[in-house]
C-alpha cells in the first residue's frame, strides 16, 4: 500500500497534458534516407516558477511517446524519446553515439558547444571505460564512507552559523550552495583560494544567460586551470580526482587533453546538488503532510528522498543528445533512420505512467521505484554516490537541527533561478 501527499500548501499550478501548449509547430521534410513525419515543435526554455513541470515536455509526451523538436541553438531538428522503455533503450544500446555528436551541429538547449577531448560526456564504449578508470575509486560507495564524516562536519559547521545568527536565513547562499562547492572541491582537491572562483566559473557554464562569448569565458576560465591543476599533480600521491588524473596522465594511461576533458562535468557536477535539494526542501516546506512524513519516520526518509529525486523537474528541456548509427525502431514503431540526432527525457520517463502508478502524486513510500534521475546506461552519473550522499546529510541535519523550520516569506514570493539549464530556487528564506 502507498500512501499519496499531494496537498501542497500554496496554489502552486498543475499543468495538464495538454496538446494546445504546443506552439508554434513547424512540419518540415525529413533528411535524406529519413521517413520522418509530423511536426517539429519548438521548446524553448521556459522561467518556470515552482516545480512546475515543463508544459511543453507535457503536452509532448500527451502528443506520443516519440517526437520530433527544434531547441533554440544548433541546427535541424531531433526526436525525442519520452517512454520509460524507449529512454533506456536509447541510453544503454551502443547503436546510439554520443561521440557522432562532436562532429555535428545539432539542435541543442546551450549557446556554446564545444565538446572537449576526452569528456566521458560524449565518449562511447570502450573508450568511455577507459576513461572513467583513472577516477572511479574517488566515488565508491567505499570512498564515500570514508567521506561521510568529513561532509558531515563541513555541514554542520555551516548550520553553527545559521544557528548562531538566527532567522530568518536564506538557505540556499547560507547552506546548499557552499556545501556542495566545499564538498566537492574537497573531492576534486580544488585549493580553497581557487573555490569562489572555481564556483563562478560552473555557475555560468550551466546558465543560458550572456550567451555564447560569457559561455566560452567560463570554460576557457575552467578548463585552463584544470590544465594547469593536472600538470600540477603529475607526481602526487593524493587521492583527490586531480592528483588522480595528474598521475593517469603521467603514467601514459589518458591523454592530457583528456584528463581536462574528464575532470570539467565532475567540477560542474555540485551545482546540480544545490538545486535539486532547493526544490527538494521547497516541497517539504510547502506540503504540511510531506514534511510531517519525514518528521514522524526519520528512518523512513530515504524512500522519500528517491520519490523526490523521481518526482522534481531537475532540468530545462533535456540534456545532450545522440545520433543513431543505424536503424532502430523504438517501441511504438517509431524508425529512427541512420544519422538522426534523438534526445531522451528523464523526467519524462519518470512520470511514466506504466512504470509510476499516478506518476504526477508525490507517494513517499513508493515501491519499487526505479527512477531514472541519475540517468542510465554507461553515462549513469558518475558522482551520483556522492550527490546522494550531500542530499541525505542535508536533509536530514536541516530538518534534525531546525525542528520549526519553515517558509519566512509567503511561497509565491520565493525567487526561482532563470535561463539556467538545471532548475532551482535562487534563495530559499526560511524561520524557525
Amino acid at each position: 500500500m502507498t500512501t499519496d501527499i499531494t496537498t501542497p500548501a500554496t496554489a502552486e499550478p498543475v499543468t495538464p497534458f495538454a496538446t494546445e501548449i504546443l506552439t508554434p509547430v513547424r512540419t518540415e521534410p525529413a533528411a535524406p534516407g529519413c521517413e520522418a513525419t509530423g511536426p517539429v515543435r519548438d521548446w524553448a526554455a521556459l522561467d518556470l516558477e515552482g516545480t512546475e513541470f515543463d508544459p511543453v515536455l507535457a503536452a509532448l509526451m500527451a502528443e506520443g511517446p516519440v517526437t520530433r523538436i527544434r531547441l533554440p541553438f544548433g541546427e535541424g531538428w531531433a526526436w525525442l524519446a519520452t517512454r520509460y522503455e524507449d529512454v533506456r533503450l536509447v541510453t544503454n544500446d551502443a547503436r546510439f553515439s554520443r561521440d557522432e555528436v562532436t562532429r555535428r551541429q545539432v539542435t541543442r538547449l546551450a549557446p556554446h558547444f564545444q565538446p572537449r577531448p576526452g569528456s566521458l560526456a560524449w565518449a562511447d564504449q570502450p573508450d568511455h571505460n577507459r576513461l572513467r578508470k583513472p577516477v572511479a575509486g574517488a566515488f565508491t560507495v567505499g570512498a564515500m564512507k570514508r567521506l561521510r564524516p568529513r561532509a558531515l562536519e563541513i555541514l554542520d559547521r555551516l548550520v553553527d552559523g545559521v544557528v548562531r545568527d538566527g532567522p530568518p536565513a536564506d538557505l540556499i547562499g547560507r547552506v546548499l550552495e557552499p556545501f556542495p562547492i566545499i564538498v566537492v572541491s574537497e573531492v576534486m582537491g580544488v585549493p580553497e583560494a581557487d573555490r569562489e572562483r572555481v564556483h563562478a566559473w560552473t555557475r555560468q557554464i550551466i546558465s543560458t544567460s550572456g550567451g555564447v562569448e560569457a559561455a566560452d569565458t567560463a570554460k576557457q576560465g575552467l578548463y585552463g586551470w584544470i590544465t594547469e591543476t593536472v600538470r600540477a599533480r603529475a607526481d602526487s600521491t593524493g587521492d583527490d580526482v586531480y592528483s588522480l588524473l595528474g598521475g593517469a596522465v603521467a603514467r601514459g594511461e589518458i591523454g592530457e587533453e583528456e584528463a581536462v576533458g574528464l575532470a570539467g562535468p565532475l567540477q560542474i557536477g555540485g551545482e546540480a546538488v544545490t538545486h535539486n535539494c532547493g526544490q527538494m526542501l521547497y516541497l517539504l516546506l510547502t506540503r504540511p503532510e510531506l514534511m510531517a512524513w519525514m518528521r514522524d519516520r526519520p528512518v523512513e526518509r530515504g524512500p522519500v528522498l528517491d520519490e523526490l529525486l523521481r518526482w522534481i523537474p531537475h532540468r530545462s528541456t533535456v540534456g545532450l543528445a545522440r545520433i543513431a548509427l543505424e536503424d532502430v525502431e523504438l517501441g511504438d514503431g517509431t524508425r529512427i533512420a541512420a544519422g538522426d540526432p534523438v534526445y531522451v527525457s528523464y523526467l519524462a520517463a519518470n512520470r511514466d505512467p506504466a512504470v509510476f502508478p499516478d506518476p504526477d502524486r508525490i507517494v513517499p513510500d513508493r515501491d519499487p521505484n526505479p527512477h531514472l534521475a541519475f540517468g542510465n546506461g554507461p553515462h549513469h552519473c558518475t558522482g551520483a554516490v556522492l550527490a546522494r550522499l550531500q542530499t541525505e546529510l542535508l536533509v536530514d541535519t536541516l530538518l534534525d537541527r531546525l525542528p520549526g523550520l519553515r517558509l519566512a516569506v509567503p511561497a509565491e514570493e520565493v525567487e526561482w533561478r532563470r535561463k539556467t539549464m538545471v532548475r532551482g530556487p535562487l534563495t530559499l528564506p526560511v524561520t524557525w
